[in-house]
């Protein structure tokens, strides 16, 4: 047994003659006569009560005390009461991941989990509990890749909590639990039409935004941080290594995502087009904090910068001139008496799909590919256009078509090429 019963309702005295007797306490025939103590495994004494009668049950629930710490699945009692939020929010203090994904990660606990699952104990978690949870996201209409990006911050926090013994299991992994499935829809690119459409309608200080991101594969904040001395004019090279990132309203600078610099090919054309952007808007250097929102100040001389000499503001950016220019390009439409919709489709994200498709078509391999882009796995960068690179009946096709244009072109028509 991991402890013992004490009931509360006797005591043992010792007898003028020495003889230890049963008594009747002070507390007899008051509250609840039986309690189960035991030593947890971090050396305090823990302890439930049980009513009159209930003698059997407190020894089976010290049974199941001793048989759950045998077998390395104790939960102590007062931890399985920290309630989800409580414990989540620990969890999120305690991450060393870099500061935007923490943001990130906290905005989604604190909208769609928190309000859901924050005021139930852990012990209590059911994998009926997360099934309730995860259709009450899908009836809200988040997209399916948002809810399994929250499903899995959920799991990741419950699987932590499995870790530091507050809970038996991860119910997020329970087999009647479906995890919200990808969405399926394969990334449309943009036509070459498009994109120089958009262009055109940006205010021409940021028209060679689109030229770099789309000829070049850079993210949004990649271009909005690229500094002067990144653009090899000379080498043909673009050395990806900074960006800007904004965290709760504040921007700093910091190393492309996941950490990984790069460098990217740089086309004749887009360098020519950054060539004279710069010289119709000079750089300016830029001081902002470097790697978190607090960090040490770090100046740049950046090649995009806003009307006002400054950064260029993300949020400023997407809502006006961005916007616009979808709506003018014919990617969005407005309605009447009604903002501009939103559209992630149309993100600056759109012209990195555009690139890759260009790439892809051209005959560029997944490999390469993923390094200009950035991604760390190439399967990663595989899974995500598979769907756009050309097909073999595509380059049979292309293989034979340019047999007839070379025999048309040295033979002089269409009667010789058949004849071959």
């Amino acid at each position: 047994m991991a402890g013992h019963i004490q009931d509360r309702w006797y005591k043992t005295e010792t007898g003028a003659d020495d003889k230890i007797r049963r008594v009747k306490s002070a507390r007899y025939g008051v509250g609840m006569r039986y309690r189960a103590r035991y030593i947890g495994p971090d050396g305090t004494e823990k302890s439930k009560s049980f009513p009159d009668r209930q003698k059997r049950r407190a020894e089976q629930w010290l049974a199941e005390i001793e048989a759950d710490m045998a077998r390395g699945h104790y939960i102590d009692p007062s931890a399985g009461r920290t309630t989800f939020q409580q414990y989540g929010e620990r969890w999120l203090a305690g991450q060393t991941t870099n500061v935007a994904t923490r943001a990130t990660t906290e905005t989604q606990l604190r909208l769609h989990a928190f309000p859901y699952l924050g005021t139930r104990p852990l012990a209590s978690f059911r994998p009926s509990h997360i099934r309730t949870w995860t259709r009450q996201l899908e009836d809200a209409g988040l997209a399916s890749s948002y809810r399994r990006t929250i499903f899995a911050a959920v799991s990741a926090v419950l699987t932590a909590a499995v870790d530091d013994t507050l809970m038996p299991r991860n119910p997020c992994r329970s087999s009647s639990v479906n995890a919200p499935k990808p969405s399926g829809e394969r990334i449309a690119p943009w036509t070459a039409k498009q994109a120089f459409a958009v262009r055109e309608a940006l205010p021409a200080r940021f028209q060679a935004m689109v030229d770099l991101a789309a000829g070049c594969g850079l993210r949004q904040g990649e271009v909005f941080g690229l500094p002067v001395d990144a653009v090899g004019f000379l080498t043909g090279w673009l050395h990806v290594g900074l960006q800007i990132k904004v965290v709760k309203g504040r921007a700093f600078f910091a190393l492309p995502k996941g950490e990984k610099v790069r460098d990217v090919p740089l086309p004749e054309q887009v360098g020519q087009v950054l060539a004279l952007h710069m010289k119709l808007y000079p750089p300016v250097s830029v001081t902002l904090p470097w790697a978190t929102p607090d960090g040490p100040p770090l100046t740049r001389s950046l090649v995009f910068t806003g009307p006002r000499g400054n950064h260029v503001y993300r949020s400023n950016f997407n809502i006006s001139p961005w916007k616009p220019a979808l709506a003018a390009a014919g990617l969005i439409t407005k309605r009447e008496g009604e903002a501009l919709p939103s559209a992630r489709e149309h993100g600056m994200h759109a012209l990195r799909h555009f690139y890759a498709s260009v790439l892809l078509d051209a005959g560029e391999n997944i490999k390469a590919l993923s390094s200009y882009l950035g991604h760390t796995d190439p399967g990663f960068t595989l899974r995500v256009y598979t769907h756009l690179m050309p097909s073999s009946q595509g380059r049979t096709r292309k293989a034979v078509n340019r047999l007839y244009e070379q025999a048309i072109e040295s033979d002089g028509g269409p009667g010789t090429a058949q004849a071959a």
